[in-house]
């Protein structure tokens, strides 16, 4: 079977559509994770008094923990990024809540917008950036809690370029994993 036609048909398999649950008190799968994340960015009236924009660096707050993860806001005034990294041993949602990013990886780009989510496992390399004129607002769930994010020396979209075949399977496992 092709890996490309297989993208095809299920889409994004790193988007999370399919994810979507109610949240739990203490979540303990990406489903429930994703449903954290979703009952966060929708209770607009918690988040959006802490978030403050700094032109010198990216804003962030840590706005919650649990057991074993921690929920991060940030916000990214124009022009503002990550550069390559990956997040160690954590994996993680991130959400869009306002604005839009974008999002480097082996892949391409992908513009996120508001709602827009992404979830990751271990090791997922990638580089966030608001390439657009606004600022914007993104809510980060690492589990477990995050660690470590090595830098990666080169960008992202430039990195090894993996088959189609190759890049299938290691998304997969990623997400099972």
């Amino acid at each position: 079977m092709n890996s490309d036609s297989d993208l095809q048909i299920a889409g994004d398999i790193l988007a999370v559509q399919h994810l979507l649950q109610p949240a739990r008190e203490h979540p303990a799968t990406v489903a429930d994770f994703v449903g954290l994340a979703r009952s966060i960015a929708a209770d607009r009236a918690h988040w959006l008094p802490l978030v403050e924009y700094d032109a010198a660096s990216r804003w962030y707050h840590r706005l919650r923990t649990g057991p074993g993860y921690e929920v991060w806001l940030l916000s990214w005034v124009p022009g503002q990024g990550t550069g390559p990294h990956d997040h160690g041993p954590s994996s993680g949602v991130l959400t869009v809540l306002e604005g839009q990013l974008t999002e480097r990886t082996r892949r391409g780009p992908i513009t996120l917008a508001a709602g827009a989510q992404r979830v990751f496992a271990p090791g997922y390399a990638h580089d966030l950036v608001n390439d657009s004129l606004e600022p914007a607002v993104s809510l980060h769930i690492y589990y477990p809690g995050l660690t470590e994010m090595p830098m990666h020396p080169e960008p992202v979209a430039q990195a090894r370029r993996e088959t189609p075949r190759e890049t299938s399977r290691v998304a997969v496992e990623s997400l099972a994993g």
